[in-house]
């Protein structure tokens, strides 16, 4: 390549409230396969002491027969494998978090996959360079169990050249 040449430049980002299809599920890729590390580091991070999470031993007598991993954090997980296909750089806030669940328990080993909903949208009457979507976010496990879901609500920017 020429010293000369100047190609075009190509930043990843999410989708602006613009691009964003009402009714279209948006699958995220890659998965992500939860470690023992992940568990204890986020559990102790967050101060959430826990003994499910944390104590073998303690957790191994009850009725899961083991640790498992702590639901915050497979929240965060699920919000996050959504980011780079629908929000990284476009995203003005989150509004809030509602409808959330955890049907199943996540162990450390397994692997998790996410997929979103587009369920509304709506241009903010405030902010004319911005819109709110709605958002129901659904993990599953390596053996498609769903182990979480969750609605989540976001304010966005409008693409540039389209105001």
């Amino acid at each position: 390549m020429s010293g000369n040449h100047t190609a075009r430049r190509i930043l990843q980002r999410g989708l602006y409230f613009d691009e964003i299809e009402v009714d279209a599920t948006y699958a995220h890729a890659p998965g992500r396969t939860v470690t023992e590390a992940d568990n204890v580091l986020f559990t102790t991070l967050t101060m959430n002491a826990q003994s499910l999470h944390l104590d073998e031993s303690w957790s191994s007598k009850t009725e899961f027969g083991g640790r498992l991993v702590n639901s915050m954090f497979t929240l965060s997980l699920m919000v996050g494998l959504s980011v780079a296909q629908l929000t990284q750089g476009t995203i003005v806030a989150n509004l809030g978090l509602d409808d959330i669940s955890f049907p199943s328990p996540v162990r450390a080993g397994d692997t998790l996959y996410a997929e979103t909903l587009v369920e509304a949208k709506k241009l903010s009457a405030s902010r004319p360079t911005q819109g709110i979507v709605t958002f129901r976010h659904t993990m599953r496990n390596e053996g498609r169990t769903i182990v979480a879901t969750a609605r989540r609500t976001v304010l966005v920017h409008r693409r540039p050249d389209a105001l």
